[in-house]
């Protein structure tokens, strides 16, 4: 049938069309919000097509000023989204309309295989399943539609049962119409407020104006302007902060503002920033990404990983025309191009913690805000693991704040193993008995009080050569203190009182002023540990601990020589050493009634 025919004409959709509108409708797309973005998408297209195709054809140009209008009619049940894009012919229309993945972006893609790059307009669609997403929430769609050029407009009508039928229409310029009449469960896409939030959502930034009509007039409704794409010196603080706290919701300023175009093989935009505090958080922090995903400025996801957990507090867009998406868009396909794209980010994000890191007390606010979850980056991301350990800033014995680097410098001669001492209380660790000994020594001691510290150190193992070691289990570099028959004695029998509760005890150098303390072994987990373990009902596998005690304490002094009945005294000592550690006895109500005999006597 020829274009001038003008009679009504009903065609069959092809067997697949009819098992897409199946997918689409039940499976393909989790929220039925997406139809919007979705039709969005395609009328943004069309007018890019359009505003391309100008630059050739005089004839082919946008009028003054293009938009994308919607229109809510909750007594007809309708929406109707208009644009002033190509335009379809009626074959087009039931190319395009009637048969699968036969995008019309997909073609004109194709036909663009000559034009430089550079040339080349912004275009979303790639699959030419999009439209049919209208069916999720409309029991009718109706496509009315006028090519440029021509002086006819047709009109596509189906109900997604099989068929469409083509009927000549009446349009005053070129473009397209598309109207749903909404299924009786689709009643709350016809408020203006929920068309408006999703509009936001998904389009807020795309360069075509969109336009939803209320009380007879049509007003903006999207921004229009995406700032990432913008040059930065043309952006003011200002500007910056005000897309901050719309973007996340915040209210302070950013603490540090990422904003690049990455060029080259792989090209994409990105607006990062880092908050100047901590959110508060009613529940347990998420740990996902919060970058947003933007393919051609639509939104496309807030849920692509495009960071890791632990730069979880970093907010901010991605915008890339690079990005393979699968028909669904909502489903990211595992790509090298995201792969990059992460890469790329996580090393743009470190090299500015680096550069902020110079700047002590700005780089201490971030550290209090997040520090605890940029340690989380040592533990799980071994490609980086090193490069955070030495951003970070540590307390130790003898600094309030040392990076790793500046505690090497200062090793004095013959230490060869950094050394940390890991617990939940800066306090405690502070007076903690195992430092008695390397306060002796003069070897600094790193002390480290957020919970993620009792796992990092294993994981890095070392930083630049020297082993991290836990002050919970550097016995070898004390030596065993030279004791009398008595004290020799008094330890064999310790052994005896305690049985398997310990693997050993000892006389040791390593204390000062306390009696005793425990000393995990070598091999398996440092004593921080294994009480997070035990607290979180785990397993601990690997030889009891080591009781080292301090031949010249008063209440050692007076123990030795004693080889029978050492059982309640045995005890104690192993008590008392839990306690320093943090720890509980594993009898509280025994061990107070030990105290309370001993200090009767």
């Amino acid at each position: 049938m020829t274009e001038t025919n003008t009679a009504p004409e009903t065609r069959e959709f092809g067997a697949e069309v009819g098992r897409l509108l199946d997918l689409v409708v039940h499976s393909l797309y989790s929220d039925r919000e997406i139809f919007l973005r979705e039709l969005v998408a395609n009328a943004a297209d069309a007018t890019d097509r359009r505003r391309f195709l100008a630059l050739s054809d005089e004839s082919a140009a946008l009028p003054e000023s293009p938009a994308i209008r919607i229109s809510l009619d909750k007594l007809a049940q309708t929406i109707t989204i208009s644009d002033h894009g190509t335009g379809m012919s009626k074959e087009e229309l039931a190319e395009h309309l009637g048969t699968i993945a036969r995008s019309g972006t997909s073609a004109f893609t194709a036909s663009l295989a000559s034009t430089k790059p550079e040339d080349r307009p912004s275009l979303i669609g790639q699959f030419g399943v999009g439209f049919y997403s209208a069916f999720m929430v409309a029991d009718e769609v109706e496509v009315i539609s006028r090519k440029i050029g021509s002086p006819e407009a047709w009109s596509w009508t189906s109900a997604g049962r099989g068929q469409f039928t083509l009927t000549p229409a009446e349009r005053e310029a070129a473009g397209t119409t598309i109207i749903l009449h909404m299924k009786p469960d689709a009643e709350d896409f016809l408020e203006p407020i929920r068309a408006e939030t999703i509009i936001r959502k998904w389009a807020d930034h795309i360069a075509i104006p969109i336009e939803l009509e209320k009380d007879g007039k049509f007003s903006p409704v999207t921004e229009g302007q995406a700032l990432w794409r913008k040059p930065k010196a043309d952006i003011s603080k200002q500007d910056y902060a005000e897309f901050y706290r719309h973007l996340g919701h915040m209210f302070d300023e950013p603490w540090a503002t990422i904003h690049w175009r990455a060029e080259g093989t792989l090209e994409f935009s990105a607006l990062l920033f880092i908050p100047s505090s901590k959110p508060f958080m009613v529940v347990e922090e998420n740990r996902d990404s919060k970058v947003r995903l933007h393919v051609k400025r639509m939104f496309i996801t807030d849920d692509a990983k495009l960071l890791p957990p632990w730069l979880s507090f970093v907010v901010g867009i991605v915008d890339t025309e690079d990005l393979p998406l699968n028909v669904s868009r909502e489903i990211l396909q595992t790509t090298p191009v995201l792969d990059k794209i992460r890469k790329a980010l996580v090393n743009r994000v470190l090299s500015e913690l680096k550069s902020k890191a110079k700047e002590p007390d700005e780089f201490k606010s971030f550290q209090e805000n997040f520090g605890a979850v940029l340690k989380e980056g040592i533990y799980e991301d071994t490609g980086h693991a090193a490069e955070v350990a030495g951003l970070i800033k540590f307390v130790s014995t003898k600094e309030a704040a040392t990076t790793l680097d500046e505690y090497i410098a200062r090793m004095p001669e013959g230490q060869e193993a950094i050394y940390y001492l890991a617990g939940t209380d800066m306090a405690h660790l502070k007076s903690a008995p195992q430092l008695e000994g390397f306060a002796t020594k003069g070897y600094e001691v790193l002390l480290l009080a957020d919970p993620i510290d009792a796992f990092w150190p294993g994981r890095l193992g070392t930083y630049k050569d020297k082993k991290l070691v836990s002050a919970s289990q550097a016995g070898d570099i004390f030596a065993k203190a030279e004791t009398d028959e008595t004290i020799t004695a008094l330890c064999t029998a310790l052994v005896k009182a305690l049985g398997d509760k310990v693997s050993d005890v000892t006389a040791s150098t390593r204390l000062s002023g306390s009696p005793a303390l425990l000393v995990a072994g070598a091999h398996g987990p440092d004593l921080a540990m294994q009480r997070l373990l035990r607290r979180a009902g785990r397993p601990v596998y690997g030889p009891a601990p080591n009781l080292e005690i301090n031949p010249d304490h008063p209440l050692i002094k007076a123990l030795a020589g004693r080889t029978e009945g050492l059982e309640s005294e045995a005890n104690l000592l192993l008590d008392l050493a839990k306690l320093q550690e943090g720890d509980l006895p594993e009898d509280p109500a025994g061990f107070v009634r030990t105290i309370a005999e001993a200090l009767a006597k």
